[in-house]
């Protein structure tokens, strides 16, 4: 499958990248620096465009199956966060602009929800601009937490929110590892399980 990552030189792109390369998939790495990214591979295209250009984007979208999304943007106490909303306006018109086929590429969208209310106000207004596209398929994913930890063989856990409760027989634990969420992440190429829906994840 061709996938387009963005947000590829991140902590959580880098692991989604490099499991994406090990699963046999061609990927393009869409950044704003492509120095920061030290992956090689055969498979591996790098690079560079403005996420808040549908113009820079929609080039790299051409002929992609799929386009994956490790953006995150830092907290200011100066100012109010608004590179999720303006990005993801940026990302649709792009997807919209360079599909050529019947079908939609997806749009898999990781997302971290610290308790900042500027990211989280920001955060929603993107949701509830993709609930209005009627023709665009996405999934957001929701980890509660993020450890810097590899890819494991743990058991997902999942609930349509914001949270997954705790269950009697078994121990959530509500922080997952980067390498997981790229994981999990991968694992919805084949799935429509959570088709134009939020999902939390947490691990067993």
């Amino acid at each position: 499958m061709k996938i387009a990552v963005l947000g590829a030189t991140g902590q959580t792109g880098q692991y989604l990248v490099n499991q994406a390369l090990q699963q046999g998939h061609t990927v393009t790495a869409i950044v704003r620096n492509p120095g920061k990214l030290a992956v090689h591979h055969e498979k591996l295209k790098v690079v560079e465009a403005d996420i808040f250009s549908a113009d820079s984007l929609k080039v790299h979208f051409r002929g992609q199956d799929v386009i994956l999304s490790c953006l995150g943007f830092p907290i200011s106490f100066f100012s109010a966060v608004t590179g999720y909303s303006l990005s993801m306006s940026s990302v649709v018109a792009a997807m919209r602009e360079a599909r050529s086929g019947v079908n939609s590429p997806y749009l898999i969208r990781f997302l971290m929800l610290p308790m900042i209310r500027t990211l989280l106000t920001n955060m929603y207004e993107m949701e509830q601009f993709l609930q209005k596209t009627e023709d665009i398929t996405w999934t957001v994913v929701r980890p509660a937490g993020l450890k810097n930890l590899p890819a494991s063989a743990q058991e997902f856990l999942t609930q349509e929110g914001y949270f997954v409760p705790n269950g009697k027989d078994y121990t959530v634990s509500h922080s997952v590892g980067r390498g997981d969420v790229a994981r999990f992440m991968l694992s919805l190429l084949n799935s429509n399980a959570w088709v134009k829906k939020g999902v939390a994840i947490a691990t067993k």
